[in-house]
């Protein structure tokens, strides 16, 4: 599909995701010159009412979401047979393809990360919508460090239907929650529990659960218990531990309730972490050296000689009593000497080779051998934090198990560096700098600024001058510029677009309604969302909330004419005032090659100024309908 253009608008130029659902592309706006993301339903699936329902589902749920750690929703349409969903492009790598190349992350890294997460889950959940497929394939992870959840494939409305056991099991098995393997229906619990998840696999490298077969792994998050965290990682805090265990907790009530509760609780594990595990207490006793035995030198025969006619006789008895006590005295040596042969050899042992193992594992070996150690430390940029970098005595050397004592010297990791001062630097400077430091760990997080120029580093986290290494995670504050949101209260529908636009903010092309009985009230604001004097980023959305009185609601019925086809046709009518720059979502329905080709719609305007209608039939914009107001 390289270099098709969908709509005469988005021109595709290479693949860069495929799932089970879609083929995602990376493409060129042609109106804009902006890089976007295509997801394009797989042909085989276009006959496939259920792919074809969960596709339509994704639009829905994403049209109803705009949130600075979601991946937004541009358009959506249909071209030829291809049903097609044009998303924001974030260069970058997925979550899974991070922890693949780097191995298991640093606990405030993988904490700032769930963090985002869960800000994501919480927009989401406000807004009625359950993920169920949270898992670091669908996080992305931007060039800067920002994060996005993407991939709303197999989202449900949070409604009555989402809690029945009809609903079909999807997701990830790896990631899924006990409920889901159930075939039970998904919730907010659900997706903190796959958050839970994603957590533990990011602190240790690993799922907690595998198996042969996706059945075996079901049922290990119905019934078994992961290996614990610190038996893999023993440097996450604690803290870190308990939350996401809770996030686990195969029972939905004993898990966090909310995606806000889960996120303060790991921001507070991080404020009280401690990165320096207590050390160990070394028994350095020295047992006194066993005292060496000597050799008692046979007593010399003393007396008298006595010469006597029986001279050659005493001088027989005499050789024959020396010989005896000379064999007495070489045997005793003998005795003494093996003796301290068999002590020597049974008290030694040769030094194994500790070098480049981490220190757990080097100590107990040591104890194995019946060795003492003492850990001295160092600063290394070469080795990571616990490598042994050095042993004394030499590995192979012969020692003596109770008098000597194995020196390691191990790495604390690399030296400390000083925290630069970023502020009023590009964010895009700011993350080269530290790359060059060697911190690699980098979020940027767009926030309210009306000191810092648009997209200038407002502060960071650590600031300026903090001691920080490559295995510190910073923060960047990134400026998205300032605005406040204007009171638009009881105003009418043409004036609110007006002064949101002057304020350099969007809105929300779908409206929702309040019922009134007062005329007086028909086509003005009831609610906005965010609220009146609220501070925000700037092209931040508003979404507005109208008064609807029924005696007053403009309905116009509209005509219009599809092509024969033998495929449904995804049909999509909007609507915009005379001198509006604005485009109202007013329907959506899908035409099956059943139905009659010449369709009627009557629509209901938001007010009574004269508009023009757009229908857009798989996205193909027809002829302009105009209707004049009242």
């Amino acid at each position: 599909m390289n270099e098709r253009v969908f709509a005469d608008r988005y021109r595709l130029t290479e693949q860069i995701g495929m799932g089970g659902m879609a083929i995602v592309y990376k493409a060129v706006d042609l109106r804009t010159g902006h890089n976007v993301a295509v997801k394009v339903l797989r042909p085989e699936f276009n006959e496939d009412a259920e792919f074809v329902s969960r596709f339509q589902r994704e639009a829905e749920a994403a049209s109803k979401m705009t949130h600075h750690n979601i991946v937004n929703l541009l358009d959506v349409g249909m071209d030829g047979d291809s049903r097609y969903l044009v998303m924001e492009y974030v260069q970058g790598k997925t979550l899974k393809e991070v922890i693949q190349e780097r191995g298991r992350l640093s606990a405030p890294l993988a904490c700032q990360i769930a963090i985002r997460i869960l800000s994501a889950l919480e927009h989401a959940h406000r807004n009625g919508i359950v993920h169920r497929d949270i898992k670091p394939q669908n996080i992305l992870v931007h060039a800067d460090g920002h994060i996005k959840v993407a991939d709303f494939g197999i989202a449900r409305i949070a409604d009555s239907a989402t809690l029945t056991r009809g609903d079909m099991v999807m997701g990830s098995v790896h990631y899924f929650s006990p409920e889901q393997a159930r075939g039970e229906g998904a919730s907010a619990a659900s997706d903190l529990y796959s958050t839970g998840v994603v957590l533990y696999e990011m602190l240790t490298g690993r799922v907690p659960f595998d198996g042969e077969n996706p059945v075996a792994v079901a049922m290990q998050h119905l019934h078994a218990q992961p290996t614990p965290i610190q038996s893999l990682a023993p440097d996450v805090p604690p803290s870190v531990v308990r939350v996401c265990m809770k996030a686990m907790e195969k029972n939905p009530a004993m898990r966090y309730q909310s995606a806000r509760e889960m996120a303060a609780d790991l921001r507070a594990a991080l404020e009280e972490r401690n990165d320096r595990p207590p050390r160990r207490e070394l028994d350095q006793e020295v047992r006194q050296p066993r005292p060496h035995l000597r050799d008692e030198k046979p007593a010399e025969p003393t007396g008298r000689q006595r010469r006597t006619p029986q001279r050659d006789r005493v001088w027989r008895i005499l050789w024959i009593a020396v010989s005896v006590l000379a064999v007495a005295a070489v045997g005793l040596g003998l005795f003494f000497g093996v003796r301290g042969l068999i002590s020597r050899y049974a008290t030694t042992v040769v030094v194994p080779n500790v070098e480049k193992e981490d220190r757990e594992t080097a100590e107990e070996r040591l104890r194995k051998a019946g060795l003492q150690y003492i850990i001295r430390e160092t600063s290394s940029n070469e080795y990571e934090k616990g490598i042994v970098i050095n042993q004394v005595p030499d590995p192979g050397e012969t020692v003596q198990r109770e008098r000597e004592s194995v020196q390691l010297l191990v790495s604390t990791g690399t030296q400390k560096q000083e925290m630069p001062s970023l502020v009023g630097s590009s964010a895009a400077d700011a993350v080269t700098l530290l790359k060059n430091m060697g911190i690699s760990n980098v979020i940027s997080e767009r926030v309210v600024s009306g000191e810092q120029a648009l997209d200038l580093v407002v502060a960071t986290s650590p600031e300026a001058g903090a001691q920080v290494d490559s295995d510190t995670a910073v923060t960047l504050s990134v400026s998205g510029g300032e605005a406040i949101v204007p009171d638009l209260y009881e105003v009418s529908l043409a004036e609110a677009e007006q002064y949101v636009l002057d304020s350099q903010l969007t809105l929300v092309p779908q409206l929702e309604f309040a019922d009134t009985g007062n005329p007086d009230l028909h086509g003005r604001v009831a609610a906005q969302n965010p609220d009146r004097e609220v501070h925000v980023t700037l092209d931040r959305s508003v979404a507005l909330t109208l008064y609807r009185c029924d005696s007053e609601v403009h309905r116009e019925p509209i005509e219009f004419t599809l092509k024969e086809s033998e495929m449904d046709v995804n049909v999509r009518i909007t609507a915009q005032a005379y001198g509006s720059s604005v485009e109202w979502n007013l329907a959506n329905r899908i035409v099956t090659p059943e139905m009659d080709r010449t369709q009627q719609v009557t629509l209901e305007l938001p007010d009574h100024r004269s508009y023009t209608c757009y229908v857009y039939m798989d996205g193909e914009m027809g002829t302009p309908i105009e209707i004049e107001g009242d």
